[in-house]
């Protein structure tokens, strides 16, 4: 199991950006760190969370600490926001593939909640030397203009603040934005810079002329707003969105938050450091939500899932929840880490509907290793029920939130919310392991393949078992998930109430129910 102490020293480390000496020279220009700027806009940066610090965790040759973006959600002026920071100490804040994704994801929770969203742009642009991997697919540079344009035409409010170099392709994206402001001296848009602008057509020219903050405040109009330094454009950012407008009128009845009657400090206590041993997930529900808010929805019926409602900071919530099971069999005990079993299936769907009948946002907490297999299981229709569960998570209007608290494999991260089927915020807890199948299994399937026609010798096979395997362990890891997105953040436990919070609160902001199409359903 990660430990806390490794967790903490890292997320030192993606903070620190690039460096000391990075940020010395950044302040010599009169330049705010990233994180400064994103800690200026809001209210309390203690009741803020982080998305992606560990983006571009050795992922690359070189380090690129948190992709070279800072992303936060909590509130300017009392209003939910998410802030995107380029942190030019990385890399003079250039686009790596995962800082294109980050902004994406960004843009994302942006739509998906329909919250303004801050863009502080600092960037020498895209990184050239993987321009392969930045600019031409379509989830690459290119689409975070096109949303730009998207969240434009929906309504939801975007601000940019020039505070550095804003170059070629990445022009547009402050300037898509209802309402830019440029910083004197610092800030500056072009399309080419003086050097390509010299190649290009012969033009001798510096970056201020081209580009700055008089060029396009008071001659071209291309901003809106001439700030003289970082604080300054922060203040007006601020203001821009104290007038911004709530959009929906919807709100949930929010109870009086009450404390776990488990303490969430005991969360990682609670969970086995082997990944296959069972352990009670009714305790570790009681460690998450409102204390004795939770009621069990079909309790009798279809154990190894967990249904009910509870609340969580006073908002209502449903709970989907895993629960490691031990089953014994003519071939002894057997382990099952919160197999799916047809009943199971029925009674999630049955559920989630409910919730979307309700209007209440649903929790899964994921700790699976897929549908249950064999001829029983496919006589008694494990595919249908489960393609069942899987229509009813995928069609779901209601917000929903995802944390994979153990195992995450096969079909299992489907139908338990996965990545592929839209939460709203995908969180990830030490114990984590997210892959097809677990290392063991991988190991022992892909043997049998590679055996087919080949006579190896036991000490051939061992050694390919091992390295199978110990390659499947180094992907299974949670920083290697969270440094590839495939969560939004790698969180301590006990901090989970407070992302699962805050983000119900900024739900509402632009939340309107509407009719839950199931589509086609097998009964």
């Amino acid at each position: 199991m990660i430990t806390v102490e490794v967790i903490e020293r890292l997320r030192e480390q993606m903070r620190a950006g690039g460096g000391e000496k990075a940020h010395a020279r950044q302040a010599e220009q009169g330049k705010w760190s990233a994180r400064k700027r994103v800690d200026y806009l809001l209210d309390d940066p203690r009741e803020a969370i982080e998305i992606g610090l560990f983006a571009g965790y050795e992922l690359y040759e070189e380090p690129c600490p948190a992709g070279g973006v800072v992303v936060k959600i909590g509130k300017v002026q009392g209003v939910p926001c998410v802030i995107v920071a380029n942190d030019a100490t990385v890399k003079a804040g250039a686009w790596y593939p995962i800082a294109a994704k980050k902004n994406l994801r960004a843009q994302e929770i942006a739509m998906q909640n329909g919250i303004p969203i801050l863009y502080l742009v600092d960037s020498a642009g895209v990184y050239l030397p993987m321009q392969d991997e930045v600019f031409p697919d379509k989830e690459h540079f290119g689409r975070i203009f096109r949303n730009n344009a998207v969240m434009s035409a929906m309504g939801i409010p975007q601000y940019a603040a020039i505070m550095g170099p804003c170059v070629a392709g990445g022009a547009y994206l402050p300037i898509m934005s209802d309402e830019a402001i440029i910083v004197e001296k610092t800030g500056s848009v072009f399309l080419a810079g003086p050097y390509l602008v010299k190649a290009a057509i012969g033009e001798e020219t510096d970056a201020e002329t081209l580009g700055g903050a008089r060029t396009h405040s008071q001659i071209s109009g291309v901003t809106d707003y001439q700030a003289r330094n970082d604080q300054e454009a922060l203040d007006i950012l601020k203001k821009l969105v104290a007038q911004t407008q709530r959009r929906s009128t919807f709100q949930w009845q929010r109870q009086v938050p009450k404390p776990p009657r488990l303490s969430s400090e005991r969360l990682l206590e609670l969970l086995p450091s082997d990944p296959t041993r069972p352990y009670d997930t009714y305790a570790v529900i009681e460690a998450l939500v409102d204390e004795g808010s939770f009621t069990e929805y079909k309790a009798g019926y279809g154990k190894t899932l967990i249904t009910g409602y509870a609340h969580i900071e006073g908002w209502p919530i449903g709970i989907v929840a895993n629960q490691r099971t031990v089953v014994k069999s003519g071939r002894g005990e057997m382990q099952f880490g919160g197999v799916i079993y047809s009943d199971s299936a029925d009674k999630a769907a049955r559920f989630i509907l409910n919730c979307n009948q309700k209007q209440i946002p649903i929790l899964f907490l994921q700790d699976v290793t897929g549908f249950m297999v064999g001829t029983r299981s496919e006589q008694g229709g494990i595919i249908k029920d489960g393609a069942k569960m899987v229509n009813a998570v995928a069609n779901s209007v209601v917000p929903k939130y995802t944390v994979v608290v153990g195992n995450s494999y096969g079909a299992g991260n489907y139908a338990m919310c996965g990545r592929a089927y839209d939460p709203r915020l995908m969180l990830a807890w030490p114990t984590a392991r997210i892959a097809v199948m677990g290392g063991t299994q991988a190991a022992q399937t892909l043997l049998q393949t590679y055996k087919r026609g080949r006579n190896l010798s036991f000490e051939e096979e061992q050694r390919l078992l091992s390295e199978i395997r110990e390659k499947y362990e180094r992907q299974l890891s949670p920083f290697y998930a969270a440094a590839r997105l495939w969560v939004d953040e790698l969180v301590l436990p006990q901090e989970t109430r407070m992302y699962i919070s805050l983000m119900i609160e900024a739900a509402q902001w632009g939340y309107e129910p509407r009719p839950f199409p199931v589509g086609v359903i097998q009964t």
